[in-house]
């Protein structure tokens, strides 16, 4: 089976389901040794006995089913805003994916009807809070697999509303299934959730990449900046890889620049980090975020439910599910996605402060008009929240389970204040682009970079420019969806400007 990787996300999860239409063998050959170790008397965590600190007690062979329905209805227990449906739709794949690889033991029925949903679309409504990333997801995990029983919601169609269980399935045809002995185990052990949102957000953050270096090179020509710092050879002196890519990137913008050439002897000594540093700050993001992309790929593609059970026959009980990797992994992608924002805030600064013959708050008649003075304001707040949401989880630890598991991840809480980060930094991007095209009129008849150049003409056939104050929203939601589309650093591409 081929692995699901970060930059082909949808793409692959898409070929992993449709591989699975042939069957699963892997499924059946793990579920044959889950059966025979039934039949051999022994004790197997969460097969034949109770879950966390109830590990010790043994349930009888009658009640195998039971425990398995009973071990989801009461790990479904979350709280707060349902997950998004295009990140539970990736949590469910995910997990028949995971269950696939033929370490879990679960029951053909079982798999054969998540595997069901993920084909037809049918995709749970989750909560969001009440994972502590121990056991992996357990909550979430559980109200994922809350329609096998006919219980919990769908998302209807347009993800904008549940739909009961019942409902659908009565619709079409299906019965509600009886969980085997493992199952309800396999389905809500592992790391799903937190996977599924690094996922989708990693995914994402690939293009945006990009995009951050474009809005940094707009600004950059609009201040008049110096070219000097991105040198090549001062970077390769210092060849982290993400610099060094993030100062070609900003060279390859800038050529043909007209703005440059009629500064070139100013005799500005050196500009500020937030334009000098680009490299450096864009760079170490590039790498942090480089690093988390690995980890999340190893973990789409790996077995995090417990007991496991391995072709030889044994059935061995280990913390797979603990959700550490991705915790950290997770805390370490907010970070670095926060400081572009908090870089790109620097700029949006700098460029309200009228320098180098900018107007003041880039419109000519301020006084009666406030000018670009307060969306400054807006990227000042979201940077400010971002700091409090780059606390890490990972570093706290309740104890669960009277003490059983000691030492949980807190990933998922990771996960959710990532996306959160991310969107907060798409929005602070959207108020830089809009203000550095602003500012960029005002260098005319100079025309900058070629790449900058096609970088403002897109802005400027969606938004235009402003001399008095108006409603920023016209302006700021269009913006976005540039940010948010990749549609502006595609369109340099195919207009033969290269950004890695």
């Amino acid at each position: 089976m081929q692995p699901v990787r970060v930059r082909s996300l949808t793409s692959d999860l898409a070929a992993a389901m449709r591989s699975l239409t042939k069957g699963a063998p892997a499924v059946d050959r793990s579920r044959e040794i889950v059966d025979r170790a039934l039949q051999d008397g022994g004790v197997y965590y969460g097969v034949n006995t109770g879950f966390g600190v109830l590990a010790g007690k043994r349930v009888e062979a009658a009640d195998l089913s039971t425990l398995q329905k009973n071990l989801l209805l009461s790990h479904a227990v979350g709280v707060g805003d349902p997950i998004p449906k295009s990140i539970a739709r990736i949590m469910l794949q995910l997990k028949v994916h995971a269950l696939s690889l033929g370490n879990s033991g679960v029951s053909r029925g079982t798999f054969d009807r998540l595997l069901l949903y993920a084909h037809e679309d049918l995709v749970p409504v989750i909560p969001s809070r009440g994972s502590v990333g121990a056991s992996g997801d357990l909550a979430p995990l559980a109200h994922m697999s809350l329609p096998l029983l006919g219980i919990g919601s769908f998302w209807n169609v347009e993800g904008t509303a549940p739909v009961p269980a019942s409902a659908i399935l009565e619709q079409r045809g299906l019965k509600p299934i009886t969980l085997q002995p493992k199952d309800g185990l396999s389905l809500i052990n592992g790391t799903q959730m937190m996977c599924a949102y690094g996922a989708s957000v990693l995914s994402r953050a690939v293009g945006f990449l990009r995009l951050v270096d474009i809005v940094a090179a707009m600004s950059l020509e609009a201040l008049q900046g110096s070219i000097r710092p991105f040198d090549e050879r001062i970077h390769a002196a210092r060849p982290h890889p993400g610099q060094l890519a993030v100062a070609a990137n900003v060279r390859s913008l800038l050529r043909e620049s007209e703005i440059l050439e009629s500064h070139r002897d100013c005799g500005k000594v050196q500009d500020p980090y937030s334009l000098r540093c680009v490299p450096q700050v864009h760079g170490a993001s590039r790498d942090a975020l480089g690093f988390a992309e690995g980890v999340v790929d190893i973990e789409m593609n790996a077995v995090t439910d417990n007991p496991l059970v391995f072709d030889d026959g044994s059935v061995i009980s280990g913390g797979n599910f603990h959700g550490q990797p991705l915790a950290l992994a997770l805390d370490f992608a907010a970070i670095a996605l926060a400081e572009l924002a908090a870089i790109a805030e620097r700029r949006v600064y700098l460029l309200l402060a009228g320098h180098d013959g900018l107007p003041s708050l880039l419109m000519r008649e301020t006084g009666l008009n406030s000018g670009f003075m307060i969306p400054q304001y807006t990227a000042a707040a979201l940077v400010s929240e971002n700091k409090v949401l780059c606390h890490p989880a990972s570093v706290d630890s309740i104890p669960t389970s009277q003490g059983q598991e000691d030492h949980v991840s807190m990933g998922s809480v990771s996960a959710l204040k990532l996306d959160q980060v991310f969107t907060n930094v798409q929005s602070v991007l959207a108020i830089e682009l809009i203000t550095a095209a602003q500012a960029l009129d005002y260098r005319k008849p100079l025309e900058p970079g070629r790449g900058v150049a096609m970088a403002h003409e897109i802005v400027r056939s969606v938004i235009p420019h402003r001399e008095s104050d108006y409603f920023f929203q016209e302006d700021l939601i269009p913006a976005l969806a540039l940010v948010q589309s990749g549609s502006l650093e595609k369109r340099l591409e195919a207009g033969g400007v290269e950004v890695h």
